[in-house]
C-alpha cells in the first residue's frame, strides 16, 4: 500500500505522545497529596537537584520556553513553593529559589518514584528511560 507510512501505528510520534499522556495520568493521583501538577513536579525535581536556578536554566533543563514557564512559576510562587527574584548582577535574569515549604516537600515526594514503579510494572525500565533520553538528545540537536 503506497500510504502505509502514513498509518498511525507506523508513526514514532504517536506511541510517545500516548505514553506521555497516559504517564501523566498515572502521576496525577501520586502528586495530588502534594498539590502539584506534573509540570510543577518537574520544576521541583530540577530545583531539588540544584536550587537557585534562572528561568532560562529551568527552561533548558525541561525543554520549555520562558512563556510556558513563567505562568507556571507564578502559580508555584503564589502557592508558597518558590520565590522569583531579579538577578542583582543582571536585571534581565529571573532567579528561582525554593521556599522552606518547597524544600520540605521533597521529603514527601521521595515516595513518588517507588509508587510509580509499583503502578507501572515495566521490565527494563532503566533501559527504556535511557533509550528515551537518547531520543531526546538526538531530537534536541535537530531543533
Amino acid at each position: 500500500m503506497p500510504n502505509d507510512h502514513l498509518k498511525l501505528d507506523k508513526q514514532l510520534c504517536f506511541p510517545l505522545y500516548a505514553a506521555s499522556n497516559l504517564l501523566v495520568r498515572v502521576y496525577r493521583p501520586l502528586l495530588e497529596p502534594l498539590g502539584l501538577t506534573y509540570s510543577q513536579y518537574l520544576v521541583m525535581l530540577v530545583l531539588w537537584e540544584r536550587d537557585g536556578r534562572s528561568v532560562g536554566d529551568l527552561g533548558q533543563c525541561l525543554y520549555l520556553d520562558s512563556g510556558t514557564l513563567t505562568p507556571l512559576l507564578k502559580r508555584m510562587e503564589k502557592a508558597g513553593l518558590l520565590l522569583r527574584s531579579r538577578d542583582p548582577d543582571d536585571e534581565r535574569r529571573v532567579l528561582i529559589s525554593l521556599t522552606q515549604q518547597g524544600l520540605e516537600m521533597q521529603l514527601e515526594a521521595k515516595k513518588i518514584p517507588q509508587q510509580l514503579l509499583q503502578k507501572v510494572n515495566v521490565q527494563n525500565i532503566e533501559q527504556l528511560r535511557d533509550s528515551m533520553q537518547d531520543l531526546v538528545e538526538i531530537l534536541d540537536k535537530g531543533v
